[in-house]
């Protein structure tokens, strides 16, 4: 069962196809529906506030790709948010954190990306529109860009920090900020990068602040930077060098964002890397395929006879064998005899089931006429609770622990 539900979820690598991924989330829906009752609630709360919020994201505006800058205090972030918008509108600090609630730069109208700011939970005060009649036709490559400046992560005050994990889980794309002096730390690799492996094509990493370096180190840090980030599962993950010293050190992060902004197909990538993680956790639970027992399993023909004795199968087995001999003897024999079997009562009419005359067309008198059948007995009730019960055993065996249970309840 597991396996076919990988399968039903899978989707083919490249060109993610909105119909195809709303299917997908559709056939979770319909997962979590089917397991409601059987399955513990914690494991499948991630599957259920994906279906959730996929939802959501999806109604809200697909014209627009919401890119998240994050990093650590004295990345450089902020000031890399301004040289993109072009504009003075985070607040910049070395030291000490400055960034402490999201800013957001639109491009193109905001009304289109309003409810999708007011989701994301971006204060209204905190919003920019990068438009205008003057250099409209400059940022237009850039139109359906929502760029946002996150908190500093390693923040000393502990909200910043939520605020950036709370978005992390919205954002259609995610550009990691990091300088030459802590592009290694141990909290952006362990804490976050590792976390983002099923989110490669969604995830971009920058060496800011690369005129910090003499020009021949810059190919050597980035080469370092690339070992720890392929283990960390990120390899492929784009890898930039970025510089505001430079009027052209932003310009190689920029045209990553306007090739993202041109696919419209971040939103969707983000979705289907949080939908595989879901799909694998929810195969832990179903297990492997399981085929069905077979009819000439032992089990399943114990079953099929302890059902018939429940049933009374036996005794109107025997009542129609004594029926035909009846009968048979009562139209064949010497007259006498025939005169004398008449006046025995049919064994069949003696249950009250069907005689000699078919009663399919008299729906009420077939069901009357089955009540005469006798109760089951202590011991073919036992016999019966003790054949469900190996069957059950059988049709359980090496399914994960809720099912063996849901198995013999059903």
């Amino acid at each position: 069962m597991g396996g076919r539900l990988r399968e039903a979820l899978r989707i083919s690598d490249g060109r993610v196809d909105a119909d195809q991924l709303v299917a997908r989330l559709e056939a979770v829906h319909r997962f979590l529906g089917l397991v409601d009752g059987y399955l513990p609630d914690t494991p499948l709360s991630p599957a259920r506030t994906l279906v959730e919020r996929a939802g959501t994201r999806l109604s809200l505006s697909r014209d627009h790709t919401v890119v998240a800058l994050a990093g650590a205090t004295g990345s450089g972030k902020s000031s890399l948010f301004n040289a993109m918008a072009r504009m003075d509108l985070s607040p910049v600090g070395v030291r000490r954190p400055t960034t402490g609630v999201t800013h957001a730069c639109v491009w193109g109208p905001l009304d289109g990306g309003t409810r999708l700011l007011d989701w994301l939970g971006v204060l209204p005060k905190h919003r920019f529109v990068r438009e205008s009649l003057l250099d409209g036709d400059d940022e237009s490559t850039l139109h359906g860009l929502i760029l946002l400046d996150l908190p500093d992560f390693d923040s000393v005050q502990h909200s910043h920090r939520l605020e950036v994990d709370r978005l992390l889980g919205l954002v259609d794309l995610v550009v990691w900020v990091v300088d030459p002096e802590k592009y290694a730390d141990r909290v952006v690799h362990a804490a976050y990068l590792r976390e983002f492996q099923r989110h490669r094509d969604v995830t971009l990493v920058v060496l800011n602040q690369a005129d910090r370096l003499p020009p021949a180190e810059v190919p050597r840090v980035l080469a370092d930077l690339r070992r720890l980030l392929d283990a960390d599962g990120l390899d492929g993950v784009p890898l930039l060098a970025t510089t505001i010293v430079d009027p052209s050190g932003p310009e190689v992060l920029r045209a990553e964002l306007e090739r993202t902004v041109v696919e419209r197909q971040a939103a969707l990538r983000r979705l289907t890397g949080d939908l595989d993680a879901v799909v694998d956790a929810l195969d832990g639970m179903v297990g492997a395929p399981r085929s069905a027992l077979p009819a000439d399993d032992p089990a399943v023909a114990k079953l099929d006879r302890a059902l018939s004795a429940v049933a009374g199968v036996p005794t109107v087995l025997s009542a129609v064998e004594q029926a035909y001999r009846h009968r048979a003897a009562s139209r064949t024999g010497w007259p006498l005899v025939r005169f004398w079997r008449r006046l025995r009562p049919d064994p069949l009419r003696r249950l009250h089931l069907p005689g000699p005359q078919p009663v399919a067309d008299d729906p009420e008198r077939a069901l009357a006429a089955a009540t005469s059948v006798p109760e089951p007995g202590a011991a073919d009730k036992s016999a019966l609770a003790l054949a469900l019960r190996t069957v059950a055993e059988r049709a359980g065996e090496g399914l994960p622990s809720a099912w063996p249970a849901a198995v013999s309840a059903a």
